[in-house]
């Protein structure tokens, strides 16, 4: 199928690049001629794991980029919407609809030139309810056109991991199609068809809440988890022996119970609130979800509590940082539980040495010179008084970092704790 994908973050870019993988030919589209750049010469403006050689396969072949929107869309017989949906910066939790209403609109008016029939797919987290009363009546206004007639709308909704989302597409455990009608929802399905995982086809409503639901059930899951550690810890229990243990409950299962210094990211947070903002509309007390977010707020700091419980002040003591992603396998800092533990280490007048494989560049964006950056995380337990591990990288399991130093262990990296004066944020 010949296919647009409008805006090329994580989600826009991962679609766009497996796809093409798939044998369609695609077109991306944004704003940012430099990000454009990137993609065109297969150097992906994000990091995110066999996204580059995937990038490098298929660029110019049957893949390529452009700020054209509207040579995109005449040449595509479906386009997706992959724009951002950020937080209201008025702090209501709600979400900013400006880029999805810029991209209706733009769509719209190309729309109005175009004798086939077109689907407009709506892939970027919107609150339910926004693709029947924003998306739709938008593209009806400036395309002069009726949906359902002359063109279909679907909401199909990601379900990806940063770090895993190349994997996460092409393996999916389940594919959503929202659909204003069974004609639009056919051409989703065709263009999934070579997937053997269930396919759901619902409004296009119930499947932008499926999406919530979703994100805000696996964030409760880890809030749950953190929270149990916290009481685990001061009961002298090991809480991975006791998710272990709940795991085994099909109800229940292991996924997402890996207690630590809580979640981050793009999604979970804003989703969340996003999902919070939508019930107090409709005159509902979200009271569990409210939940979620404060437990998650509580718990990075948690590290600092623990640590100034062995150094009594960190006033002038040296603080390594191993870890600034939200997870490991991505370069992302949004949310991350970084970022309050090193405000609140400057707060307490530490001096702060931090490392991260991959999200140096967004760190600086963030902390400026506030900190001191470091080349490996040798270099930052070299410098160090005391370490706290934040992200659990892979090569920050080696031992002979921590020895003899003061170690807050926030994702349970360390195993052999000996020699090392060693405190786990919640075991």
């Amino acid at each position: 199928m010949q296919i647009s994908i409008i805006g090329v973050g994580y989600v826009g870019l991962v679609t766009a690049t497996c796809l093409a993988e798939l044998g369609h030919n695609v077109t991306c589209v944004d704003v940012v001629k430099e990000k454009i750049d990137e993609i065109n010469r297969a150097e992906p403006p994000i990091y995110e794991e066999g996204l580059d050689d995937l990038l490098k396969k298929n660029i110019k072949r049957n893949l390529k980029a452009t700020t054209d929107l509207n040579d995109a869309v005449m040449g595509s017989d479906i386009s997706f919407i992959c724009v951002g949906t950020p937080d209201k910066s008025d702090g209501s939790g709600g979400v900013d609809l400006k880029y999805i209403k810029s991209a209706a609109i733009g769509i719209g008016k190309i729309l109005q030139e175009t004798k086939d029939y077109h689907v407009v797919t709506v892939k970027s987290t919107v609150p339910p309810g926004t693709t029947d009363s924003l998306v739709i009546p938008l593209l009806e206004k400036y395309s002069g056109k009726k949906v359902d007639k002359d063109f279909g709308v679907c909401m199909n909704p990601e379900f990806l991991r940063e770090g895993k989302a190349i994997h996460d597409f092409m393996n999916p455990d389940r594919i959503v199609i929202g659909e204003s009608d069974e004609r639009a929802g056919n051409v989703l399905y065709e263009l999934y068809g070579g997937f053997n995982c269930p396919k759901l086809r619902v409004s296009l409503k119930t499947a932008e809440m499926i999406k919530y639901t979703s994100n805000a059930f696996l964030a409760m899951k880890v809030s749950f988890i953190g929270e149990m550690g916290n009481i685990c810890k001061n009961l002298g229990i090991d809480v991975y022996d006791v998710a272990n243990g709940i795991g085994y409950d099909s109800r229940i299962g292991h996924k997402f119970l890996r207690a630590g210094c809580g979640w981050g990211g793009s999604c979970f947070g804003k989703d969340v609130r996003a999902i919070i903002a939508k019930a107090r509309e409709v005159n509902c007390k979200p009271v569990l979800l409210e939940g979620v977010i404060k437990a998650n707020e509580k718990q990075p700091l948690r590290m600092i509590e623990l640590l100034k419980e062995k150094i009594k002040s960190l006033t002038g003591k040296k603080v390594g940082v191993l870890g600034l992603a939200f997870k490991p396998d991505t370069d992302d800092m949004r949310e991350s539980p970084v970022i309050p533990i090193i405000n609140e280490l400057l707060r307490e007048n530490a001096v702060v040495y931090a490392y991260d494989p991959k999200a140096m560049k967004n760190a600086k964006m963030i902390f400026g010179d506030k900190i001191k950056y470091m080349d490996s995380a040798k270099q930052v337990a070299d410098k160090s008084d005391a370490i706290l591990v934040v992200t659990d990288w892979d090569e920050f399991k080696d031992k002979s970092l921590y020895v003899g130093k003061v170690v807050i262990d926030g994702r349970r990296v360390i195993e052999d704790t000996k020699g090392i004066d060693y405190e786990g944020i919640c075991w």
